[in-house]
């Protein structure tokens, strides 16, 4: 031991290089132990790297990684970086910089300040989504695709960013604005490519149920896919041999249904429209075709509209309806149209009173209520009135009836519906996958040859959007121009790019196996890592990636590439960073440098910071005292370390029953991803060795309490490893230690530790300890000083065996 004092940034190179110099986090390629996948959610490398931040998801997939090592798992701890895409070419525009250098200079960064976080990320299986060797496969992928009918392409109106001049998938439009630059975004028609994950709903919506991940997620994903059991339902036009078609789920109103509204897509918009109506029906629709679905399903505005002058015979009553045109019907959704009843849905509602339309109503909330029809909004289901034969039927009873009655006329007919569309998959823009499709003049579409992928992203100077709706490739003629694969004659390749989805959609399969050349990943490796494990990553992609990531795994399961058909078995979010009350960004003044950190205080000071500062699924505050805190536990423990290698006390019983207890509720916490309050107990278990043995441990239980926290700061627990005298690295043939219930015995408890009735920490305490002292050890916690620290303790509160309060008046 060459350090008498505590000196992280000595300490931690030194244990970098070593890891280096042994290949100390290379994963095994013997396919026989218990694995253990853990996954972060690579980032883009776009902007100038990571701010603290950013740390906190990265330094918990290391911690998990490290204790499953340790207890004798092959542990994949991977890590690579979404490269293609809007983040990174915008990042690249804003520099003035081609995005292949800018990217190639971010990843530089970014693997640095990994590196220097002392993650055991195995950098030998390193993925780039712009990489050729990768690409290939994320066009074989969409190859297949193709060749089973889940690609293709349509005209459509779409939702178009007049910054980043590209289209934008509905996912990727937030309050109707581009979700990287927040430009209001516009409609525009344009040739798309599109995948048709809506073949896949239904399983993407019962596979949840079989999968550890928040509720919360689980139920965005739901309500994205969203579907509904109902009816398509035919309203006969009055004059003209047609009809049009509606979906609902409350056949039950129909009886109150006093109007039609269709989309201003509808096909049938012209046909229906009167001469005297055409000059302000056209210019309401060219109007609408400027807004987002988003805008128009969230305008706070009133409903606005226009009336076709046809008319429609409802199917049930032969009652006649008008036609109208209103924006707040989408043409994706459905059938474009609606049966208004605006007695029973808030938005029909609204429009009906705009428009002076009337309002019937046919559902009352309960069997009591049969009276006349009235102008008030209800939209629950209850007893139907005023709807001929079927009154005093409960909504479900007259559902039922209604569309059997239709079903045999031939005008309806049961149908289930998803809000879920298809995915809009092509970009107008330069910094993407090609996709791998040949347009000739003789043979249509041609699907590139298998065996001349990749196609090439050419290298050009002039990259920025085109502007125009064409991707910037259409200007590349030696590119673009090239044989048609199946005739030979001249023909021109695809020139839209794939979306920044595309290469993370697949990314964790290509983990397992990075330098196949002929497949994605080996199907026996597969079979052993995957599906992953443990995935950690920001709540912000609950709806877009993970949906992409689970389409795209069923999908390959479907063709036997993989035999599992869901990518992440658990699934663990990350709350934000905050300081001075907003989320940090490097945009706003209030981020922090985790350079500056790690220079000042060391990565191990800040790896446990961040999983210190609050339970790791929710937000929390920087507090530049709080790392300073952990800092002084950390020498703390240092001091103790080095006492204890000086004058190798003996074992003492006391201290085997709280190393015995420590593992126990670090074991506990760990398992629960309560991991800052097993640094509590770290810090417990220091304190009272500071007070009640300050001679320190004996090598025994120094051992196991050094391996305990080896996975949150793994250079400081390498050099005192080292300094008991192992040679070789604690993560390499340390294991995680047991621990014995006959010796921690039921005579201890835990309980919570409340300031203000709120519960702040937990501890372990003696079950029959005196008021004195459960108070003072709960006023031993680092974590009650922070809260107790330059306040007044009004009352102390102890209900033996249950709780400790303290009563907290801020001064």
């Amino acid at each position: 031991m060459s350090f008498k004092t505590y000196d992280p940034q000595i300490i931690e190179s030194k244990w970098r290089k070593r890891w280096e110099e042994n290949h100390a986090h290379e994963t095994g390629d013997a396919l026989v132990k218990p694995k253990f996948y853990c996954l972060d959610m690579f980032p883009y490398p776009s902007g100038d790297g990571l701010h603290v931040g950013h740390w906190r998801g990265y330094v918990l997939s290391d911690v998990w990684s490290r204790y499953k090592k340790l207890q004798g798992f092959n542990v994949l701890h991977p890590m690579g970086w979404d490269a293609f895409g809007l983040p990174a070419e915008n990042d690249a525009i804003k520099k003035g910089i081609h995005p292949q250098v800018s990217t190639q200079r971010n990843i530089g960064n970014f693997k640095r300040q990994l590196t220097e976080m002392g993650a055991m990320y195995d950098w030998d299986r390193e993925v780039n989504t712009s990489d050729q060797e990768f690409y290939k496969f994320t066009q074989w992928i969409f190859l297949q695709m193709y060749k089973n009918g889940l690609a293709y392409r349509k005209e459509m109106p779409i939702n178009w960013c007049p910054s980043c001049k590209t289209g934008l998938a509905n996912e990727e439009v937030i309050n109707g604005r581009c979700e990287r630059c927040e430009t209001e975004i516009t409609r525009k028609p344009l040739v798309q490519w599109m995948l048709r994950i809506t073949q896949y709903a239904d399983r993407l919506l019962a596979d949840l149920d079989k999968l550890d991940w928040p509720e919360k997620v689980k139920k965005m994903q739901s309500n994205w896919i969203g579907r509904s059991e109902g009816a398509e339902i035919i309203f006969p036009l009055v004059g003209i041999e047609n009809s049009i078609k509606v979906f609902t789920t409350r056949a039950d109103t129909l009886f109150g249904v006093t109007y039609i509204v269709l989309a201003p897509e509808h096909p049938l918009v012209d046909t229906l429209i009167k001469p005297e109506y055409k000059k302000e029906a056209d210019g309401y629709v060219a109007e609408s075709m400027r807004k987002s679905n988003i805008e128009r399903m969230t305008q706070v505005t009133g409903k606005t509209g226009v009336f076709t002058g046809s008319y429609a015979k409802n199917p049930i009553n032969d009652d006649v309806i008008p036609i109208w045109i209103s924006d707040y019907v989408l043409m994706d959704y459905g059938t474009g149209a609606i049966m208004a009843v605006p007695a029973h849905d808030s938005r029909d509602y609204e429009f009906a009173s705009v428009f002076n339309i009337p309002v019937r109503q046919v559902i009352a909330a309960n069997s009591q209520d049969t009276s006349e029809s009235t102008e008030e909004l209800y939209t629950d289901k209850g007893t139907l009135i005023n709807s001929g034969p079927y009154s005093g039927m409960n909504s479900e009873q007259g559902k039922e009836a209604i569309i059997n009655k239709l079903r045999k006329s031939g005008y309806a007919e049961p149908k289930i519906n998803y809000k879920l569309r298809d995915w809009v998959f092509s970009r107008q823009r330069y910094w993407g996958e090609p996709i791998p499709i040949i347009h000739c003049k003789n043979c249509g579409e041609v699907p590139v040859p298998e065996e001349d992928l990749p196609v090439r992203l050419p290298y050009v100077e002039r990259y920025e959007p085109s502007g125009t709706g064409e991707s910037p490739l259409a200007l590349i003629e030696d590119w673009i121009n090239t044989p048609c694969p199946r005739c030979g004659n001249p023909a021109k390749r695809e020139t839209n790019t794939m979306p920044q989805w595309a290469g993370s959609s697949w990314y964790f399969l290509r983990y397992c196996d990075p330098c196949n050349s002929q497949e994605p990943c080996d199907k026996q490796k597969a079979d052993y890592w995957l599906p992953v494990d443990f995935y950690i990553g920001g709540n912000e992609h609950a709806i877009l990636h993970l949906l992409y990531a689970r389409f795209y795994t069923k999908f390959l399961y479907d063709i036997g590439a993989i035999n599992f058909d869901e990518p992440f078995t658990r699934l663990f979010n990350i709350g934000m960073i905050n300081k001075d009350g907003y989320k940090m960004s490097k945009s706003k003044p209030n981020c922090v440098s985790s350079d500056e950190i790690v220079n000042k205080y060391g990565a191990d000071t800040l790896r446990l910071y961040k999983m210190y500062m609050g339970p790791p699924e929710q937000d929390s505050d920087w507090n530049d005292t709080g790392i300073e805190g952990v800092y002084r536990f950390l020498t703390k423990v240092w001091t103790i370390s080095m006492k204890s290698l000086e004058y190798n006390p003996v074992s003492r019983p006391d201290v085997v029953k709280e190393t015995h207890k420590l593992i126990k509720g670090v074991v506990e916490r760990l398992e629960n991803q309560k991991v800052n309050t097993a640094i509590s107990l770290f810090m417990s278990y220091i304190n009272y060795l500071a007070k009640e043995h300050p001679e320190g441990l004996d090598k025994d239980n120094l051992g196991k309490f050094i391996t305990l926290l080896a996975p949150f700061v793994p250079h400081f627990a390498e050099e005192i490893w080292e300094a008991m005298g192992n040679s070789q690295s604690i993560f390499k043939i340390g294991r995680w230690p047991m621990y014995d219930t006959n010796i921690i015995e039921e005579s201890t408890i835990e309980i919570p530790v409340q300031i203000n009735g709120k519960v702040r920490d937990t501890m372990i305490i003696e079950r029959n300890a005196s008021k004195d002292e459960a108070i003072k050890k709960a006023k031993s916690s680092e974590v009650i000083k922070s809260y107790i620290k330059g306040n007044s303790i009004c009352k102390e509160i102890y209900i033996p065996q249950k709780v400790i309060n303290f009563v907290v008046k801020q001064k």
